[in-house]
């Protein structure tokens, strides 16, 4: 009911009616959501395509196939620098808006690797789309928490599984068409997915206003919290075991089994798709999901590295999938219920230790693929992932 101190000075009737904007669906929906998770897959195949077409790329660019691991390195170090900031040089945009926005980039980033004539344009291209992927995965759990309210779990797990979306189909299928038709050829068809998922983004997503205090403020406090900050150094441990390995992942089934590499591929995807399932299965339990994800992943990397038939070889890197991919969303939660009341920051924090692992495991790990082989490159993330869940294993799961 309205009352004389709802109205503007000397008005005795209703005011006008004021114009409405309405989401393109309702809160709730999950249309919304299903655009979120289809965007973060084409930013994740996106992210690493290099690995599955690694050996072409760097013959036709001129570089060895250490330096090539570069390409997934480059989108790292400049999300690494995106995803803590992005949020203080836009404190009050919709986050909608900014969303469609980086998967438009993107769409010009992999246009511009497509069309690369040196490695060096082609790093570029790989900076743009790394700023567009940590963005985007940044304000991606704040935007799926307005579209579905009261539902963190189905949030985190729905976007974890857009990243095995990505492994089980863009890597493995990236791989495929890279061996029939080019590399070339498969980074313009991801940049023709990124505008589709744009319009879908812009078309079943919710405005998204900024949180209050969103900003510098935020970040601030969210840093000022040791026990999130010693959960995120423990993040980074186990992102950077992973990654000295999975951008080499196609070298390590090569000297195995050369023809099976397409189907290994996807079931690396597969056991991602059950890791990350079961870790929203146990979001209960969180504790116990970030301390023996990484010790699994341990022993998958090391059953990888020295697997002689394709027999073991599937169950290291089904393995490998399933461990790995149980990190993020468990990790994603983890963080959130630690800062509860800044979790867009803490999210940001989590993928910017996430992009750093990136960087430094690309480097580390191609320096080692080209001074030792591949079997070195996975004995270091073996050593790291152990390290990273022990790290967990003394941590709570959240400050209750």
């Amino acid at each position: 009911m309205t009352t004389t101190s709802d109205l503007p000075t000397g008005s005795t009737s209703e005011p006008p009616a004021q114009p409405t904007i309405r989401p393109t669906t309702p809160p709730g929906s999950p249309a919304g959501l299903a655009a979120l998770v289809a965007g973060i897959a084409l930013l994740v195949s996106s992210e690493f395509l290099p690995a599955g077409v690694l050996p072409a790329l760097a013959a036709d660019v001129g570089v060895s196939e250490g330096t090539a691991g570069l390409a997934v390195a480059a989108t790292a170090i400049a999300g690494a620098l995106t995803a803590p900031t992005i949020a203080i040089l836009l404190p009050r945009a919709d986050r909608r808006t900014v969303l469609v926005a980086l998967l438009l980039a993107a769409a010009v980033a992999n246009l511009a690797v497509a069309l690369s004539p040196s490695f060096g344009l082609l790093l570029v291209g790989r900076v743009l789309l790394g700023l567009a992927l940590a963005g985007y995965w940044a304000f991606a759990f704040g935007a799926g928490t307005t579209a579905l309210p009261g539902r963190d779990h189905v949030v985190a797990t729905s976007l974890a599984l857009g990243v095995t979306v990505a492994t089980i189909v863009g890597v493995p299928l990236g791989s495929l068409l890279g061996d029939a038709v080019g590399w070339r050829p498969v980074f313009g068809i991801a940049a023709g997915l990124a505008v589709l998922s744009a319009l879908a983004v812009a078309r079943t997503m919710p405005p998204v206003p900024a949180r209050p205090g969103a900003g510098l403020a935020m970040l601030r406090r969210a840093l000022a919290n040791r026990h999130l900050m010693a959960g995120i150094g423990a993040v980074g441990l186990v992102a950077f075991g992973n990654f000295a390995a999975y951008p080499f992942i196609r070298l390590a089934i090569d000297d195995v089994a050369p023809d099976a590499a397409t189907l290994l591929l996807v079931l690396w995807g597969l056991g991602g798709l059950a890791g990350n399932l079961l870790a929203g299965r146990w979001a209960t339990h969180l504790r116990v999901v970030v301390t023996v994800a990484p010790l699994l992943l341990a022993a998958a990397l090391v059953l990888t590295s020295q697997a002689t038939s394709v027999a073991v070889l599937a169950v290291g890197v089904t393995l490998w999938g399933l461990a790995f991919n149980a990190v993020p969303v468990a990790t994603q939660l983890w963080v959130t219920r630690v800062e509860p009341d800044h979790a867009e920051s803490a999210v940001a924090l989590q993928v910017t230790a996430f992009q750093v692992a990136i960087t430094l495991g690309a480097v580390s790990g191609g320096l080692l693929v080209d001074a030792h082989g591949v079997v070195a490159a996975l004995g270091l993330g073996s050593a790291l992932a152990v390290t990273g869940g022990l790290a967990f294993a003394g941590l709570r799961a959240s400050r209750a």
